[in-house]
């Protein structure tokens, strides 16, 4: 493993520790979770670090020139926004999350969605609903709503009110909201995979071992509910969930400390398995296989861990 990669875990391993600490989780939808290039908030352009103190209120915009930027909503949801891209926070309640795309492009990302969400996304000419977990992509200057998994409801025209009936948009569907849209078209959800799309499965795999080391440092303690936790370094928060394992739309999953706890097993990208904690894991000082090319990573009290990239997983 280079040594790069051991300082970074390590030192990830440390927060997470420190984190065990902590009886308060302070982002909410709005905070803002990683950038790079130029990204400015209401033109107050941003400085490196001040990701984790930089939340996005109601009626605020977030706009990139060259650059990228994650912004967290509902626990388990990633707003991903272009290059050259404005977006403005309408409202940031949990339960009615609603985002105005004014231009460019941004990608949603939703890992789970509860009944009493109402996740909105705006666009100049309609308005999307969130109706299940996947994949969502939104452009500006096309009116496009393009679902590569999960489902939308889009009610078109820039004049929204309760006589409008929604088109229902399903995976591998496109939906263009000028001229008459009426009826969502297929895509090629191969031929769609730009550089947003895959700057996105990267933040989601980091965000996906953030969870792991997280996940395995709170199995088993009192201390752990569900939702966002900090991680550190270029990670940002990554997200708990109260139960199970979940996968996201790009493959990577987010496991429980219950699941942990409970002898549930660890996988690799979608699948790919890296064995079972049989009764002795990291916190009794068990191994699990598979670790980054072969290589253990230190767990929770002194025990082994198999990393992300590993044996019978994803390389």
């Amino acid at each position: 493993m280079p040594r790069s990669k051991v300082i970074t875990l390590l030192s990830l391993a440390t927060l997470s520790v420190a984190a065990l600490a902590q009886t308060t989780v302070s982002a909410r939808p709005g905070t803002l979770n990683y950038t790079e290039g130029q990204v400015s908030i209401e033109g107050r352009q941003l400085t490196a670090g001040a990701e984790s103190n930089t939340t996005l209120a109601a009626r605020q915009s977030l706009s990139t020139t060259s650059g990228k930027a994650e912004i967290l909503l509902t626990p388990g949801m990633f707003l991903r926004v272009g290059s050259n891209s404005t977006v403005q926070m309408v409202s940031p309640n949990l339960t009615q999350t609603e985002l105005r795309l004014q231009q460019g492009r941004a990608n949603l990302e939703v890992d789970q969605i509860y009944n009493q969400n109402r996740i909105l996304v705006d666009l100049p000419n309609g308005q999307a609903q969130i109706l299940k977990k996947g994949l969502y992509a939104f452009d500006a200057t096309n009116s496009t709503v393009s679902v590569f998994d999960g489902q939308a409801n889009v009610y078109p025209g820039a004049d929204l009110h309760a006589d409008i009936k929604p088109i229902e948009v399903k995976g591998g569907r496109r939906l263009t909201l000028t001229g008459d849209a009426t009826q969502p078209e297929k895509f090629n959800k191969d031929q769609a995979k730009d550089d947003l799309y895959n700057w996105g499965s990267l933040r989601s795999q980091y965000l996906g071992e953030a969870n792991l080391n997280l996940a395995q440092t709170y199995a088993g303690s009192s201390a752990f509910y569900p939702g966002w936790y900090w991680a550190g370094g270029p990670y940002g928060y990554t997200w708990l969930p109260g139960n199970g394992l979940w996968w996201n739309p790009y493959g990577f999953g987010f496991y429980s400390p219950y699941y942990l706890y409970g002898g549930g097993p660890i996988y690799g990208y979608r699948g790919g398995f890296y064995g079972y904690r049989s009764g002795a894991y990291g916190y009794r000082g068990g191994a699990v296989t598979g670790g980054y090319r072969g290589a253990p990573v230190s767990g929770f009290r002194g025990g082994t861990v198999g990393g992300f990239h590993g044996g019978g997983g994803h390389r």
